[in-house]
């Protein structure tokens, strides 16, 4: 014959300490009259203080974080006319560790036992650096998509007056925004605030992988330049610069042929990196005689004003050479 429980289950104490123990709740008590605080050996430890009888809120104040203290303070003074359940969380220093804490229990003055109040305080730190992290990732994805945006609307507009129809200007953007698009997929957040940033090579390799799968053979083209750090803002201009470079040697350079190949190097300088953009065994190249289009412009326009840099081209009969100087300040960032 089974026995049903009662309707409420009469914890023990030894169970309701382990049970406190295992979910990591520290207890304690407030005095409304005195202004004592009363806590377990958890409290303690929570607050990275030695173990006592009582402790003011005075006491326990000054290890709370100086831009949370005021606020804490008028929080539990409020407390006791507050209805029901209240919860207040506050930041307090452990030398140089910060940890949240979670002030829970009940207002209005219930379930008040001598004039003493009840309540646990919880550590919610990884919950509250979860949510930062949420934040920061939020405000950064807020941050690429508005400047690609912004990015995207110019492209379009300048796109539009310099294309003669529908269809070349619908390939010429589509071009453009797919190397964004393939720039900031590399580039990713560093740790510790650090910003964002990809390695030089490994952004020039991504944006040139289309144009190496459209020859005779793959390796064509080959990348060996300085290890270095390219931001998120320098990605926009670097990728730009690589799509009219590249799409103009796919149209009348190197890559026009099946072998032709590319060799994109670099030197270093004290305060510029020289990237060297080297083509060879494809038709004869001229010196272009006419007005500069609207794709020469935007390498212009990235490499002087986004980049801090210039640009030179060496029209050698045995391929195009394109020098490019570029501040080392302006591409970190």
């Amino acid at each position: 014959m089974t026995t049903k429980p009662p309707a409420e289950y009469e914890w023990q104490t030894e169970q309701l300490r382990l049970a406190v123990t295992a979910a990591g709740v520290a207890l304690w008590s407030w005095n409304v009259d005195t202004d004592l605080f009363t806590m377990d050996k958890r409290g303690f430890e929570l607050w990275g203080m030695p173990w006592s009888d009582t402790v003011t809120f005075e006491e326990l104040s000054s290890h709370i974080h100086p831009a949370d203290r005021d606020r804490v303070r008028s929080a539990f003074n409020a407390t006791r006319a507050v209805l029901g359940d209240y919860e207040t969380d506050f930041r307090i220093m452990i030398g140089d560790e910060v940890r949240w804490i979670a002030a829970r229990g009940k207002g209005d003055d219930a379930g008040i036992v001598g004039r003493t109040m009840f309540g646990i305080f919880l550590d919610v730190t990884g919950r509250k650096q979860a949510e930062e992290g949420h934040e920061l990732l939020a405000g950064e994805m807020s941050h690429r998509v508005k400047n690609l945006l912004a990015i995207a609307s110019g492209l379009t507009a300048i796109t539009s007056r310099a294309a003669e129809t529908t269809e070349e200007m619908a390939r010429e953007l589509t071009g453009r925004l797919t190397a964004l698009g393939r720039a900031h997929d590399l580039v990713r957040p560093l740790p510790n605030g650090q910003g964002a940033a990809a390695l030089l090579g490994d952004l020039l390799s991504i944006l040139l992988a289309p144009y190496d799968d459209l020859g005779a053979f793959k390796g064509r083209i080959r990348v060996a330049v300085e290890r270095l750090g390219v931001g998120e803002s320098a990605a926009t201009g670097v990728a730009l610069i690589v799509h009219e470079l590249a799409t103009n040697s796919m149209k009348y350079g190197a890559l026009s042929c099946p072998t032709g190949t590319l060799e994109v190097t670099s030197e270093s300088e004290a305060e510029f990196v020289v990237l060297t953009w080297s083509e060879h065994g494809g038709p004869t190249v001229k010196t272009p005689d006419g007005p500069a289009g609207f794709g020469s412009k935007l390498v212009d326009r990235s490499i002087s004003g986004q980049l801090g840099g210039t640009i030179d081209y060496n029209w050698s009969a045995g391929g195009l050479i394109v020098t490019l100087r570029i501040k080392r300040a302006r591409l970190a960032s």
